[in-house]
């Protein structure tokens, strides 16, 4: 499967992308399209356009941490869902080597059950560290999200520098709040 870098907002694709972006993931969970489109230029960014072929498969959007890739956002094109595109396009990216962090919502539902269901079949592990995600907008409020890691669990100090890098530098552009306001 093929990766594009999406690298500035006139990049083919982007629309399309931003597209199922929106459609895939709640609103207290997305940056506004400024945003998103800031921070299409940090070098640290990776906002992947998943293809085969001529085929657009998904989304794939994460951050290159110091000793760890965190995923933000994954989605695969709805059209596309229950024919193991995902499972295809994860097993790749963690294959590449390095130790991979994403988020998901608490297993709480049916939806979030199969989701997390999902991830462990691919080898990602939850952590039992309690992980609230800043909020993207100012109108929300941070979020429980629980923390999965591949390969294997991390240790504290492993979730510590994973969240003050979530804190510092993925969440660096969020909208912060005036006091008294």
């Amino acid at each position: 499967m093929e990766h594009i870098r999406i690298i500035a907002p006139g990049d083919p694709g982007f629309d399309w992308l931003y597209d199922l972006y929106m459609q895939s993931f709640p609103v207290h969970e997305q940056r506004l399209r400024e945003r998103q489109e800031g921070v299409l230029g940090h070098p640290e960014y990776h906002c992947d356009l998943l293809c085969q072929g001529e085929t657009r498969v998904g989304l794939l959007m994460w951050w290159a941490g110091p000793g760890f890739r965190n995923v933000e956002h994954f989605a695969i094109a709805p059209q596309l869902r229950g024919q193991s595109w995902g499972s295809r396009a994860l097993r790749e990216f963690l294959a590449e080597g390095d130790p991979v962090v994403l988020e998901i919502d608490p297993p709480e539902d049916p939806v979030s059950r199969r989701r997390k269901g999902f991830y462990e079949g691919l080898g990602l592990v939850s952590n039992p560290w309690p992980h609230i995600h800043p909020p993207y907008r100012l109108e929300f409020s941070g979020h429980a999200l629980e923390v999965m890691t591949f390969p294997g669990g991390w240790d504290e100090g492993q979730y510590r520098r994973f969240a003050r890098y979530l804190d510092e530098t993925v969440m660096a552009d969020r909208p912060q709040k005036v006091a008294g306001a």
